[in-house]
């Protein structure tokens, strides 16, 4: 079917403004990642298989030529990078195994791990998300790996996401592993939706926070902001 045959076969969405303001706004409609039911049916080697006939569709219809030897294998290229890479964190299969450990030491302070760096993707428009995280908590008899953190916040950035949901994602799930209320999760990230298109506003960051527990009294929130300031 020709280009012309196709737009001419698309019908017009009554919508679209909501959509666009949607969008452009970075607005979130849900608090879990939105995903159909049967998500999982296809396994993997299918999906890439899928991703890759409708992504060298998109490339046809932009006049891109795929006998080329640099375009021949995008299609496949990127199939593999959106299931075994950027969006990996769809799949629940992909979750860090996390180990606790006896807090011993009775340790009864602030843990906090800074400046762990994440790259997500923005779900209204599908282009970077480049942000560093901040983790803090205090233990309630249990102990993460501090690599652990890490993970975790990889593993909630490897999908089509929003940096509110992305925040509150990373916070419960902490708060189910340890047993407690007392974590705080603060992000700071730059959004390619609004640096590379829109606004083009390249300068501007995101900064979004979680304060459970103990960190909702102002004097826990001071020292988490004194910690960050000068460590």
């Amino acid at each position: 079917m020709k280009l012309q045959e196709i737009s001419r076969n698309i019908q017009p969405n009554v919508h679209v403004e909501l959509i666009d303001e949607i969008g452009d706004s970075h607005h979130s409609s849900s608090y879990e990642t939105p995903m159909v039911e049967g998500a999982f049916d296809l396994d993997d080697t299918d999906k890439k298989k899928i991703i890759s006939y409708h992504f060298s569709e998109i490339m046809k219809t932009m006049g891109l030529d795929l006998e080329d030897d640099s375009l021949r294998g995008t299609p496949n290229r990127v199939a593999k990078m959106f299931i075994d890479e950027i969006f990996s964190g769809l799949n629940p299969s992909n979750k860090p195994k996390i180990s606790l450990f006896e807090n011993k030491y009775h340790y009864d302070e602030m843990v906090l791990e800074k400046d762990i760096s994440f790259y997500s993707n923005c779900e209204h428009h599908f282009v970077p998300i480049i942000g560093k995280a901040h983790v803090a908590y205090k233990s309630s008899g249990k102990v993460i790996g501090l690599s652990k953190i890490n993970r975790i916040v990889q593993y909630f950035a490897k999908r089509p996401q929003v940096q509110e949901r992305l925040t509150n994602q990373i916070a419960d799930d902490l708060k189910n592993i340890l047993q407690t209320d007392d974590v705080s999760v603060l992000i700071y990230a730059k959004h390619l939706c609004v640096a590379s298109r829109g606004v083009k506003d390249d300068t501007s960051e995101t900064f979004t926070a979680h304060y459970g527990g103990v960190f909702q009294n102002e004097s826990t929130k001071a020292e988490l902001f004194s910690a960050l300031k000068n460590c």
